[in-house]
């Protein structure tokens, strides 16, 4: 069953983000199945980077004695840049740990997360951690009893932002951006002024 999710996932993602084929690169970590992180070149300039196999399997809380093999949340990421960080940025690595981070961690991902890495998401950024939120991407409906598969946006952020989300909320950090006329799809953006 886990193939097939993976393989409508990747129909939709196609379906739903303009461009061309995407290009696809995989990573693998040790005792997690492999994940994909799939590069689409929209014709605005703007590059997507959305990841496959993050919802191969429900996410669940990690306290539980026995995962649910069928229920649950369900979850792939989608990270939006105006002209992209290069291929070997290291971005698709970053995005494949974020996306493994529910089977090894047991982080539900979810609106308004926030995840830190405390570390660069690509060569060369100030950004260390992700604010998530939704895409814009329609939900993926899954044959019952299984739970949609939600395309969640990555918003990259600095450590000071992420302070700021942690003390005001992901909403406040927000305002600060549309007050300041900020694109947070720029990946050479300054960070909000808080």
């Amino acid at each position: 069953m886990s193939d097939s999710v993976v393989s409508s996932v990747r129909a939709h993602l196609v379906a739903n983000i303009e461009g061309p084929e995407p290009a696809a690169a995989s990573v693998t970590f040790l005792g997690v199945e492999p994940l994909d992180v799939l590069r689409f070149e929209s014709p605005d300039g703007v590059v997507h980077y959305a990841t496959l196999g993050c919802s191969r399997h429900p996410m669940g809380d990690p306290g539980d004695l026995v995962a649910d093999p069928t229920r649950g949340p369900r979850a792939e990421l989608v990270l939006s840049l105006r002209g992209g960080t290069g291929v070997a940025s290291g971005v698709a690595r970053t995005l494949a740990v974020l996306a493994a981070a529910p089977s090894v961690e047991g982080i539900v991902l979810l609106d308004d997360a926030l995840l830190d890495l405390g570390e660069p998401l690509w060569k060369g950024t100030a950004f260390t951690a992700v604010l998530l939120s939704d895409s814009g991407i329609e939900d993926l409906t899954l044959p019952e009893p299984m739970d949609p598969v939600r395309f969640l946006a990555v918003v990259p952020i600095t450590g000071t932002e992420a302070a700021w989300v942690r003390l005001r909320g992901a909403d406040a950090l927000r305002e600060a951006w549309t007050e300041a006329g900020i694109d947070v799809r720029d990946p050479h953006r300054a960070a909000a002024s808080l």
